[in-house]
């Protein structure tokens, strides 16, 4: 029958919906700050993409563009003038960085509450600790929103999460296997044996290790839940001269039993996210 197609775009819709309501309650708006350091083309998408939903939201967006051969020294100065700002609720700096520049030094130089990515040190010891009550990484958290919009029953199930990154690999298996998900979860990445043979007992499959359609049909169990956070571009001989696969294989879908798109999954849910870290942070800081 194929697999029934878990639609980040409407998830995101939701999401947004109930945002709305929570924004209209605010003293003054949510003020998200995006800053972007050089001139990555796909940065400068997805920043577009941020901008946007805060504008369909309501909420005031900043963008600060700092030159690709600016001083280390310039960036670290912005995040501190930023955290200074009272007016600015988050923060965020648009991955990634020029070479050189350490990115996780200054992500945690952003102040905890106004860290809307969710990956402050802080913030990913709180989950580590348990607490899911704060600014989460943004894609784990709308994939665990994706699972619970599609009814997707974790409790005592076993999940395969691909990729150990502590963007999304490692936090994704924290808020997996916490309380009130309660998933057996697995940690899968370059070094597994036999990863086919894990995931094929896999109830539930998050592939986020950036290799396109690594996930093959022979990889999963009939009927497991398979959620593809990779977006890969494979140059082919188009007008824009690329397509955009994700870590999962198309044919998986002839066997799994629900099946999030790429594009149209994860990637929308991700944005919805960040839009719900900047409402909770104006929260609690207002």
């Amino acid at each position: 029958m194929g697999a029934t197609r878990i639609d980040g775009n409407a998830c995101g819709a939701a999401v947004e919906a109930s945002l709305a309501e929570r924004i209209a309650t605010l003293p003054t708006p949510p003020h998200l700050a995006v800053v972007i350091v050089g001139n990555d083309p796909a940065s400068h998408v997805y920043v577009g993409a941020k901008e946007r939903a805060c504008a369909r939201l309501g909420i005031r967006s900043t963008r600060i563009d700092i030159d690709a051969d600016a001083d280390y020294a310039e960036v670290v100065s912005t995040v501190e003038r930023l955290n200074a700002d009272p007016e600015v609720n988050g923060i965020l700096v648009q991955s990634p960085l020029p070479s050189g520049m350490d990115e996780i030094a200054i992500t945690d130089l952003i102040d905890p509450v106004k860290d809307v990515d969710g990956f402050h040190a802080q913030n990913l010891g709180r989950l580590v600790q348990g607490d899911a009550s704060g600014l989460l990484p943004c894609t784990p958290a709308g994939v665990m929103q994706m699972l619970d919009w599609a009814n997707v029953d974790l409790s005592g199930k076993r999940a395969v999460v691909i990729g150990r990154s502590r963007i999304v690999g490692m936090p994704q298996s924290f808020l997996l296997a916490q309380r009130g998900a309660d998933a057996t979860v697995t940690i899968a990445h370059s070094r597994t044996s036999d990863m086919a043979a894990l995931c094929r007992e896999a109830d539930v499959i998050i592939a986020a290790v950036g290799r396109s359609n690594m996930v093959t049909s022979d990889w999963v169990k009939p009927g497991a839940t398979v959620i593809d956070v990779g977006v890969n571009r494979v140059d082919d001989d188009s007008e824009r001269g690329y397509h955009l696969t994700g870590d999962v294989h198309p044919d998986v879908g002839e066997v799994a039993g629900a099946l999030s798109p790429v594009p149209g999954g994860v990637g929308p849910m991700t944005i919805a996210m960040l839009m719900s870290n900047t409402v909770r942070a104006t929260e609690m800081q207002q």
